[in-house]
């Protein structure tokens, strides 16, 4: 199709910045590869938990073989008609061999139904995670039909004559069913939502937006961080390909050193804990609020007791001294996490809930925790705290620790005791934690 098509200027040219609210025509990212995707200046909340003050992009992309096009991803339906705008300015129906999802989420799979409503020869290929939110999405048997679709994993290819999109699989990037698509002739990376952000410019690259460094930073954050082991997994798989652009879902599409934001990825998702840390020593951090200072006592027993049992390295603190908000890079990397909080009104302190609240961004899945604290009458608060650190997938193989009131000497030697107790679980040493567990809740009265 000979339709007008808006080209894009080289890296470093003297040409205009592109404005692609100024038209509904494709945009060139590389030979015979379009962005097709919509811009959504408005957005200030994305699903919930996420904030922009600049908006965001579907991004979408038709790529043309000898022998068809394949799309790679569509919009949140509100902006389809961008989409089809867009797309229709390059290429029409029947050319469309294949679409390929790389994550089923509604915002990049909007357009979908009404896509293969007109180009209804095109054959999809999803992961093979995506197959039941495929079929929840198109729910077949209805009114859209069903629908024929391909299954693909890591080194699966399909073919457009003189142009090959190979398949990564990238699960948990950030649903189980994401993957990301490599055009080999161009070297270009079709990432999904890695390596993208909230940020919506319309001028598009990377070389010409403004600064979106805080918000790709955030994105990730909020996104990818509870993945990290997985973002590591996929980088063994992105790291050795030669990439001229990375073209994520959201934000600018990266086309100046894209390499500098696969680099970033390495280094928001490595621990650095481990550096300061000896061979064989684990890492324990203990929070505490304390209205009497009773909590506090106990907080620096049970800090002893497992500095002294060897071989764990035991931080200490305060949260009335302090924002919750960086707590949560020493939670990510501990091997333990210790609360201790006293009970008032038949609860945990405000500030130990706001920290636990915090930590929906953080994989805590088989860390240690546990908690204590003194109290006057009920002493809930040892047992709801354990609640929400079981919620949040961690191991509690030690009984809550609650002391009545002032603790004697005798009851900090028992927190001691708890404290060793925590240590023996992160050694390992399974006969020493059952050693020490006997004593820890025996001053426990309720």
């Amino acid at each position: 199709m000979d339709a007008p098509v808006m080209q894009s200027p080289e890296a470093g040219d003297a040409l205009p910045c592109i404005d692609v609210s100024a038209h509904r025509e494709a945009v060139q990212i590389a030979p015979r590869v379009h962005w097709i995707g919509a811009m959504d200046p408005a957005l200030r909340s994305f699903d919930i938990i996420l904030r922009s003050a600049n908006g965001t992009t579907y991004n979408a992309f038709a790529v043309r073989g000898r022998d068809g096009v394949a799309i790679i991803d569509t919009v949140k339906l509100e902006f389809q008609d961008e989409f089809f705008a867009r797309l229709e300015s390059i290429a029409r129906y029947d050319e469309i061999r294949f679409v390929v999802l790389n994550h089923l989420e509604p915002d990049h799979t909007g357009a979908l139904p009404e896509l293969l409503r007109r180009a209804p020869q095109a054959q999809l290929y999803i992961s093979t995670r995506a197959t039941s939110m495929l079929k929840a999405l198109l729910k077949p048997g209805n009114a859209d039909g069903d629908y024929a679709y391909t299954t693909v994993g890591t080194g699966d290819c399909i073919d457009l004559g003189d142009r090959t999109l190979r398949f990564l699989h990238t699960p948990y990037l950030h649903w189980p069913d994401t993957q990301c698509t490599y055009l080999e002739e161009e070297q270009v990376l079709f990432s999904g939502d890695v390596f993208g952000c909230h940020y919506c410019d319309t001028r598009l690259f990377n070389d010409r937006v403004g600064d979106f460094r805080f918000s790709f930073d955030y994105y990730y954050a909020h996104i990818m961080r509870p993945f990290k082991q997985h973002v590591l997994d996929a980088l063994k798989l992105i790291e050795p390909l030669p990439l001229a652009t990375i073209a994520p879902t959201h934000g600018p599409i990266l086309r100046e050193r894209p390499r500098r934001y696969v680099a970033r990825y390495r280094e928001l998702s490595s621990p650095t804990l481990s550096l300061e840390l000896g061979t064989d020593e684990h890492s324990l951090v203990v929070f505490y609020m304390s209205s009497y200072g009773n909590t506090a006592r106990m907080a620096e027993a049970v800090r002893a007791g497992a500095e002294d049992s060897g071989g764990v390295r035991v931080s200490l603190y305060d949260l009335e001294g302090g924002e919750t908000e960086p707590f949560v890079d020493l939670i990510e990397e501990a091997d333990g996490l210790a609360f201790g909080s006293p009970t008032i009104n038949g609860d945990a302190v405000k500030p130990v809930w706001d920290l636990l609240s915090s930590l929906a961004v953080v994989d805590l899945r088989g860390k240690i925790g546990a908690a204590f604290g003194s109290y006057g009458w009920s002493g809930e608060a040892v047992p709801l705290i354990e609640q929400r650190l079981r919620g949040l997938k961690m191991r509690l193989p030690i009984d809550g620790l609650r002391v009545k009131l002032i603790p004697t000497d005798e009851e900090l030697e028992c927190c001691r005791d708890f404290g060793a107790c925590i240590a023996a679980e992160l050694r390992g040493d399974a006969k020493a934690g059952a050693a020490s567990k006997g004593g820890v809740v025996e001053f426990e009265d309720l």
